[in-house]
């Protein structure tokens, strides 16, 4: 995720137009599904509200009247999700409408791990589950790790770049994740499998994600870059590169 600042151009995209957007795919597929009251208590409440909240409002008024029970939800929410996305875009690009999909995941899904891990991996085919999947690393942290860690060798580089983004220690708009800040051999073995990666999209990913070791546990992030600096791979000179660009490693 690149930005910092939450912009009032992107909350508007997340009002009740959004509501109306979603509310027609999910009736779709559930034809139980009341759209106009969606839309009704969107309207009423997203006013003056920033792209944070309003996604948190989605996401609780989707609990409201979805089923109450959780794998029957997701399901009709991934069932809506469509072709997968084709290029190396983020969260605010032609899937933009995921969001509180992915949210919704985060939010009611972690007593759910198989079921919750799926839908991940389709929202990220389409947007980005790097935050959803944060608090399934804290409290599954093998289980959870070791799927990223296929997620790093899979065909799809949105995968890939979950696998690498998603585990950042400073990822912007999340809290810390402390997990494997001292201890990063599951981390660093999924930028092993990434160092060399083709794709621009997957390389920036990597690249912050080394950054933010330099930042919490200097020491260990150097470590890591000392591991492949003499190394004549482009890809990973890229990354490197990118990696430092805020600090004088000389």
């Amino acid at each position: 995720m690149e930005p910092q600042k939450e912009d009032k151009s992107i909350s508007r995209w997340y009002g009740a137009n959004l509501a109306l957007l979603l509310g027609e795919k999910i009736e779709a597929v559930y034809p139980q599904f009341d759209t106009l009251k969606y839309v009704k208590i969107v309207a009423s409440k997203c006013e003056g509200m920033s792209y944070t909240q309003r996604i948190l409002l989605h996401t609780a008024t989707l609990h409201q009247l979805l089923p109450n029970n959780y794998p029957e939800a997701i399901k009709i929410l991934t069932s809506i999700l469509g072709e997968e996305n084709q290029y190396e875009t983020g969260m605010f690009t032609n899937f933009y409408w995921v969001g509180p999909i992915a949210k919704y995941v985060e939010d009611y899904g972690l007593d759910y791990f198989e079921i919750s891990i799926k839908a991940i991996e389709e929202i990220t085919k389409r947007n980005t589950g790097e935050m959803a999947i944060r608090p399934f690393i804290r409290k599954y942290p093998k289980q959870t790790m070791e799927v990223m860690l296929n997620w790093s060798l899979s065909k799809n580089f949105h995968l890939r770049r979950l696998a690498a983004e998603g585990c950042r220690a400073k990822l912007p708009w999340a809290t810390k994740l402390e997990n494997f800040m001292y201890e990063p051999e599951p981390v660093f073995n999924i930028l092993d499998n990434l160092i060399e990666d083709d794709v621009k999209f997957v390389q920036k990913s990597v690249a912050n994600n080394i950054a933010d070791y330099l930042k919490v546990n200097p020491e260990i992030g150097f470590e890591f870059i000392d591991k492949y600096k003499d190394s004549v791979n482009k890809n990973t000179q890229w990354i490197l590169k990118h990696a430092t660009r805020k600090i004088n490693i000389h």
